[in-house]
């Protein structure tokens, strides 16, 4: 597990991987389908897309386990299954990611606490079965994505620290408003969040999904203004989608985000990809700016 800080350290800034559900849309993933499920009925398929990223020069991969709590699989009635896919998803990356990194995707549960949908104890034990399946299949760290509760992601936090020594990633996803504020869906804004997941101890802070590169530079200066220390994880939306012909098409291509990644290394951030309507070709471009930068430095 020490991998992970020794790698943040010396490499500076370190390129991610990009989407896992789109990817997995245009390999014949059907609505209503469960993505975790193809680990066991299309392991060749999910292993494609971790080395793809791979190829496309990054440095850390994620795995196909976003939906992979009990809680959420129980929609598919596969919760008893979760252990067993998730750490399928973790040997699937750990092999395509050879020497490279790879971080267990733990993604929301779809239940709210402040309704009583679910327990607080729920919660818990749901993500540490998870993350217990994902650190025996070999990850590097753990990465609490696309969270909108900071009451929920505290949960996962707590179950990922049960666990000694795993680096722990948390990543919220926030939408801007008319008044120009940044907000998660449950209110918090981007202060109320860091603020909340350095007092809990995470290693990481992240900002991912949203409306796209350029809609969330200034989503990460206020991040980094307000810590200039805590490293930063960033994983935009290849813009917003819009459906052309039939099929779902994303506004920011590969050739169009490459500036604002520079803006991104510019503000400081440590960890850069991205998430829905992402590519491997995207993953290039990054690749490249952030190469040119560091070889500037």
């Amino acid at each position: 597990m020490k991998k992970f800080f020794e790698q943040l350290e010396t490499k500076k800034i370190i390129v991610s991987d990009g989407a896992w559900g789109t990817e997995l849309f245009k390999l014949g993933l059907r609505t209503g389908e469960c993505p975790e499920l193809w680990n066991e009925t299309n392991r060749e398929e999910i292993l494609k897309i971790a080395k793809s990223y791979i190829d496309a020069g990054s440095d850390i991969i994620s795995t196909n386990s976003f939906g992979g709590s009990s809680i959420k699989l129980s929609h598919y009635n596969l919760e008893n299954k979760a252990y067993e896919l998730n750490k399928l998803a973790a040997e699937i990356s750990r092999e395509a990611a050879v020497d490279k990194l790879v971080m267990g995707s733990v993604g929301p549960t779809g239940k709210f606490l402040m309704t009583g949908d679910v327990s607080e104890e729920e919660l818990i034990e749901s993500f540490t079965n998870q993350i217990k399946a994902l650190i025996d299949g070999g990850v590097d760290a753990i990465l609490i994505e696309t969270f909108y509760d900071i009451d929920e992601a505290e949960c996962a936090i707590k179950a990922a620290r049960s666990f000694a020594d795993v680096p722990l990633i948390c990543s919220f996803t926030f939408d801007r408003n008319t008044s120009g504020e940044y907000r998660t869906m449950m209110g918090s804004t981007s202060k109320d969040v860091l603020q909340a997941m350095i007092t809990l101890g995470v290693d990481v802070i992240g900002v991912n999904c949203g409306g796209g590169y350029n809609n969330m530079i200034d989503l990460v200066k206020e991040l980094r203004d307000y810590s200039h220390n805590i490293p930063l994880l960033v994983q935009p939306n290849a813009g917003l989608p819009e459906t052309i012909d039939g099929r779902i098409v994303y506004s920011e291509t590969p050739e169009v985000i490459s500036n604002f990644v520079k803006s991104f290394l510019a503000i400081g951030i440590n960890i850069i990809g991205g998430c829905c309507g992402t590519t491997p070709e995207h993953i290039k471009v990054i690749r490249k700016v952030v190469d040119d930068y560091l070889s500037n430095q």
